[in-house]
């Protein structure tokens, strides 16, 4: 019988999410969620300003876990979803904490990072070859990047 360490079950703790990652059928769209929560949380709680540092957080955060759970599971296994979480809090980052983005912002904020993520356009797909941690989260930092910069053009024509 194995010893698990606890920073092992950390590890997994933190790489899915709180166990969305085990979601039986689209984990990635689970943790994705996990992600606009977080943005709803922080922007329900008044604590938006913060939002960048949390983006941080969870991004050193993840590199770590996704690291040693790579030992337990193989690179980028999609239960894995720390990852998607960081992209799409990634999406959400120029109205933290300036201003809250309404229901149709949110859903279509998801759904650009959701595309981005599943297509990767170039050069998205080529981050997925670093090593570690990072090689799981970079991609989806990038996807998100994409999915800011589409959200961001549309919010600022519709509004002005």
């Amino acid at each position: 019988m194995a010893i698990v360490k606890t920073s092992d079950w950390a590890a997994v703790g933190i790489a899915t999410a709180c166990g969305a990652g085990f979601a039986p059928k689209a984990p990635g769209t689970a943790g994705s969620i996990v992600g606009v929560l977080i943005y709803v949380l922080m922007e329900r709680l008044q604590v938006g300003a913060y939002y960048l540092h949390a983006i941080l957080f969870f991004f050193i955060v993840g590199i770590w876990a996704s690291s040693r759970v790579e030992n337990l599971w193989g690179h980028d296994s999609q239960r894995i979803v720390i990852d998607e979480v960081v992209g799409q809090m990634i999406t959400f980052g120029m109205a933290a904490g300036r201003y809250q983005l309404s229901a149709f912002y949110i859903f279509l904020g998801f759904g650009l990072f959701r595309l981005f993520d599943i297509v990767k356009p170039f050069p998205i797909r080529r981050f997925e070859r670093f090593k570690g941690g990072l090689g799981v989260i970079a991609d989806d930092v990038a996807a998100g990047l994409y999915a800011l910069a589409v959200l961001s053009l549309v919010v600022r024509y519709v509004h002005g």
